[in-house]
C-alpha cells in the first residue's frame, strides 16, 4: 500500500468532513433540532480521528477525541447542544484544521499552538462532567422498574394477537383498475383492523406527482381468526406487482426481525422502523418517547430508546438490533456520497483537460487538409469526427464544473464570527448555490468575495441603532447570489445597508487627485472609482477595511479571470456588486477574424452581430456606428495593436456586448466557427491590454484571444473622453 498516497487521500478528505462539519455547525446554530445533523458532526470528528490514528497524527488524535466525547454525549441526548458550546465547537472544529494542515505541511506543532487546544479543551470540561452538564433536577428519577411497568401499562395482550400485514402495492394499480380501498374493506370483513399506518415515504413533490401512479404502502395489525391462505386471498390480484408480508399474531422474533431487514423505506429514526414494523404501537412509541424526555429534564443519564422499549417488554431485544441496524445502513447510504462519486486527482483532470485541447487542435488540422484535398467522403468523415470531439470536450469541461455554492457555505461562518465581533446582527442568504463554474475560477473567486464581504459588513451594514432610527431591521442582510447570463455567469454580492454615496466619493477622488475637478464622469464611472488604490470614503479604519486597500486588488483579481464587476448602488437601500465571469477559461467556443496579418480570436458568448462597416452611418467626428438608432462606438485593432500592412477595402464590424455594455471591434477579415484551447500568456506580455491568452489554429500560427471586456470599456472611454466636454445625457447621468 502507497502510504503516502493514502495520507494525501487522508487529508483531501479531512477538509470535506470539517466542511461538512462547520455547515453542520452551523445549521445548529440557526435552530436545526434534527438529531441526524448531531449524528453528522460526530461522525466528521470520529472519522478524522480514526483516520488520524492510522497514521501515526497524535496530536489529532488527542484533541479530536475530546470533542468527540462531548458530541457522543449530545448525540445520547445527555447533554444540550446550546450556543455557548457552538461558540467552543466551531473554533476546536478550527483548531482541527489547523492541526490537519500542520501535518500536511510536515510542519510540527508549536507550544502556542498546543497551548491553545489545551484551552479550547478546557472550556468543554463544563459538557463532559455530569454535575455541570445538567441544569436542574427537579423530577423524580424514574428507575428501570417504573419504566417497565409504566410501557407495560400500555401495551394490551389483544394487540398481541394481531395479524401484521406489510404490504407496499405495485405503482400501477390504480392504472390497472384496482382500488387498494376495496382489499381493506375485504380484509375488515375478516375481522377488525384494530390499527393501520399509512407509508407516504415515496410520495414525490408536487411537480413529479402523477395521479394515476399509487405511492402508499401500508402496515395493518388485523384481529381476525381467517387463516393465513384467507388474509393472502385478499391480496389475490395484486400481489404479482406487490410486496406482502403477513406475520401471523405471536410469531417469534425472527419473523419481525426479517421484516424490518426488507422494509423498502429509508427511516432514519429508530422509532419509525419499529413502528413500520409493528413491532411496536404508536401507542408504545409514544410512551417512550414521554418517559425519554423526562429523563432528560430530571437526571444525567438519558436511556436510549430501545432500552426503554426493551425495559418495558414492548419489543425482545433481538428485534431492536435488527432495527438499529437498518437506521445505521439508512445513515450511511443516505450521508456517504461516495457511494456515488470517486475522488480523481486535479492534476489528472487538468492533464485529461490539456490532452483534449490537444485533440481539438489537431482536428482542426485535419479538416483544414481534408478541405483542401476536397474528397467528399474524407470531409464527411472529419465533419463527424469533429461532432465526436466536440461532444468529448463538451463531457470533459463539465468535469471540472463545481457548484458555486460550496464556496458561498464559507461565508456563513465568516458572517456569523464578523457580526459578533462588529455586534451587528447580520443575516446571510444564498441563491442559486447549484449554478457551476470552472473548478480553477472558483478557486481564484474566494479572496475577492471574501474582501467584498466583509467591506460590506463593516461599512454597508449599519449598526442597530442606525437600522433602527432608519426604520430597518435590526438585522441586517447579505445576499450572494449566482446565475447563468448569456454565455457567463454572474455572481451577486448584495446588502440592504446605507449605500455608496456618490458626490463623498468623487469629493474623496478629487482631494487625492485622483480625479480632476472639472471632469464629469456618470454615475456607474464614479462607483468604479473604489476600485482605485487608497481611495475610501470609511469614516472610521478597523481591522477589517476602511484603508482604501484591497478593492483594488479585487477587481486586478476579476479580470485576471476575463471577468468584470459592476456596482448598482442606493443611498439608504444597499448595494449590489455583480462580478461577470466566463464559465471557463480552458476551451471555448470562439470566432476567428484577421486584422493586418495577425489571427485574432473573439470569445462567441460575446458576440451579437457581424457587419460591413461601409453599410453603417457614422457619427461626424466620432468612432461611432448607428445600428439600428443605437449609437454603439468602435475601435480598430489594427490602430489600438499598431498592426503593419494595408487595411482591408471592406472593413467588417464585430458587435460584442460584456454586461449592459456593447461595442464595434472592426477587424478585416471574418474567417468563423473555431473551437479555442486557450493558453495563458507568459509573463512579459501579462502587462498587454486587450488580450486574454493565446490559442494555436490548425495552420500551426498563433492566435490572440480578445479580452472583450477591457475592450469594451477601451472604446466606451475613449469617445467619452473625446465628447466630455459635451453636456451629459439622461442615460449617462
Amino acid at each position: 500500500m502507497n502510504l503516502d498516497a493514502a495520507l494525501q487521500t487522508f487529508f483531501a478528505e479531512a477538509e470535506d468532513l470539517l466542511n461538512s462539519m462547520e455547515a453542520a455547525l452551523l445549521r445548529l446554530d440557526e435552530g436545526d433540532t434534527d438529531p441526524e445533523t448531531i449524528n453528522e458532526i460526530f461522525r466528521a470528528a470520529h472519522t478524522i480521528k480514526g483516520s488520524a490514528g492510522l497514521f501515526g497524527l497524535n496530536d489529532i488524535v488527542a484533541f479530536t477525541h475530546i470533542v468527540e466525547n462531548v458530541l457522543d454525549r449530545a448525540r445520547d441526548n445527555k447533554i444540550l447542544v446550546t450556543g455557548d458550546l457552538l461558540s467552543i465547537l466551531l473554533p476546536c472544529r478550527d483548531h482541527i484544521a489547523v492541526l490537519i494542515e500542520h501535518a500536511m505541511h510536515d510542519h510540527s506543532n508549536d507550544e502556542e499552538c498546543l497551548a491553545k487546544g489545551q484551552a479550547l479543551l478546557s472550556s468543554l470540561q463544563p459538557w463532559l462532567e455530569d454535575e455541570t452538564a445538567v441544569k436542574g433536577v427537579a423530577l423524580a428519577d424514574p428507575t428501570p422498574a417504573m419504566q417497565a411497568d409504566y410501557i407495560k401499562s400500555l401495551v394490551s395482550e389483544s394487540e398481541r394477537e394481531c395479524w401484521h400485514i406489510s404490504v407496499r402495492f405495485g405503482p400501477d394499480l390504480l392504472r390497472n383498475g384496482m382500488d387498494p380501498l376495496s382489499i381493506m374493506r375485504f380484509l375488515a370483513s375478516l375481522g377488525d383492523i384494530t390499527h393501520i399506518t399509512t407509508i407516504t415515504d415515496h410520495l414525490p413533490d408536487y411537480e413529479h406527482y402523477d395521479p394515476e401512479q399509487l405511492y402508499l404502502g401500508f402496515e395493518i395489525a388485523l384481529m381476525s381468526s381467517a387463516s393465513q391462505q384467507q388474509i393472502e386471498d385478499a391480496f389475490m390480484f395484486v400481489r404479482d406487482d406487490s410486496e406482502l408480508t403477513i406475520i401471523p399474531p405471536r410469531s417469534n422474533i425472527d419473523a419481525y426481525v426479517n421484516l424490518i431487514k426488507s422494509l423498502p423505506e429509508d427511516s432514519k429514526r429508530l422509532g419509525e422502523i419499529l413502528v413500520k414494523s409493528h413491532a411496536i404501537s404508536y401507542q408504545e412509541l409514544d410512551a417512550a418517547l414521554t418517559m425519554q424526555k423526562q429523563q432528560a429534564k430530571s437526571q444525567s443519564a438519558v436511556s436510549m430508546l430501545g432500552d426503554i422499549l426493551i425495559e418495558g417488554e414492548a419489543v425482545a431485544p433481538e428485534i431492536v438490533s435488527a432495527a438499529l441496524d437498518k437506521q445505521k445502513k439508512n445513515s450511511e447510504r443516505k450521508t456517504n456520497p461516495e457511494n456515488r462519486f470517486i475522488r480523481v486527482d486535479a492534476e489528472r483532470l487538468d492533464t485529461l483537460i490539456n490532452l483534449i485541447g490537444e485533440l481539438v487542435i489537431n482536428r482542426q488540422r485535419i479538416d483544414l487538409l481534408a478541405s483542401k484535398m476536397g474528397n467528399p467522403t474524407l470531409v464527411e468523415a472529419v465533419t463527424s469526427m469533429g461532432n465526436f470531439t466536440e461532444a468529448i470536450r463538451d463531457a470533459a469541461l463539465t468535469l471540472r464544473m463545481v457548484p458555486v455554492g460550496d464556496t458561498f457555505q464559507k461565508f456563513k461562518r465568516v458572517v456569523r464570527d464578523t457580526a459578533k465581533s462588529l455586534n451587528k446582527e447580520i443575516e446571510l442568504e444564498i441563491e442559486g448555490a447549484e449554478t457551476e463554474l470552472d473548478r480553477s475560477m472558483v478557486e481564484k473567486l474566494n479572496d475577492p468575495l471574501m474582501h467584498i464581504v466583509r467591506n460590506a459588513m463593516d461599512h454597508g451594514i449599519e449598526s442597530i441603532a442606525v437600522r433602527e432610527a432608519r426604520g430597518k431591521p435590526a438585522q441586517g442582510t447579505i445576499k450572494l447570489t449566482a446565475c447563468h447570463d448569456a454565455g457567463h455567469i454572474v455572481i451577486g454580492i448584495h446588502d440592504d445597508g446605507g449605500g455608496l454615496d456618490v458626490e463623498k466619493i468623487r469629493k474623496k477622488a478629487i482631494a487625492n487627485g485622483i480625479l480632476d475637478e472639472s471632469v464629469h464622469l456618470s454615475r456607474q464611472e464614479l462607483f468604479q472609482l473604489i476600485f482605485h488604490p487608497g481611495l475610501s470614503t470609511a469614516e472610521q479604519v478597523t481591522n477589517l477595511s476602511g484603508r482604501g486597500v484591497g478593492m483594488d486588488v479585487v477587481k486586478r483579481n476579476i479580470e485576471e479571470l476575463q471577468g468584470g464587476v459592476e456596482i448598482e448602488s442606493e443611498m439608504g437601500v444597499g448595494t449590489s456588486l455583480n462580478i461577470r465571469l466566463p464559465l471557463t477559461l480552458a476551451i471555448i467556443d470562439g470566432f476567428h477574424v484577421v486584422a493586418g496579418t495577425i489571427d485574432f480570436i473573439v470569445p462567441q458568448n460575446a458576440i451579437l452581430e457581424c457587419v460591413d462597416l461601409n453599410s453603417l452611418n457614422h457619427s461626424h467626428g466620432q468612432n461611432c456606428v448607428n445600428l439600428r438608432g443605437e449609437q454603439v462606438p468602435y475601435i480598430r485593432l489594427r490602430e489600438i495593436f499598431s498592426l503593419q500592412g494595408s487595411g482591408a477595402e471592406r472593413e467588417k464590424i464585430v458587435v460584442v456586448q460584456f454586461g449592459e455594455k456593447r461595442a464595434g471591434i472592426v477587424v478585416d477579415e471574418l474567417h468563423g466557427e473555431i473551437q479555442t484551447v486557450v493558453k495563458p500568456m507568459g509573463p512579459i506580455f501579462q502587462a498587454l491590454k486587450g488580450i486574454g491568452g493565446s490559442s494555436l489554429l490548425g495552420t500551426g500560427a498563433v492566435a490572440l484571444i480578445l479580452d472583450i471586456q477591457q475592450l469594451i470599456s477601451y472604446a466606451i472611454n475613449r469617445e467619452h473622453l473625446r465628447t466630455s466636454a459635451l453636456p451629459l445625457t439622461a442615460q449617462e447621468q
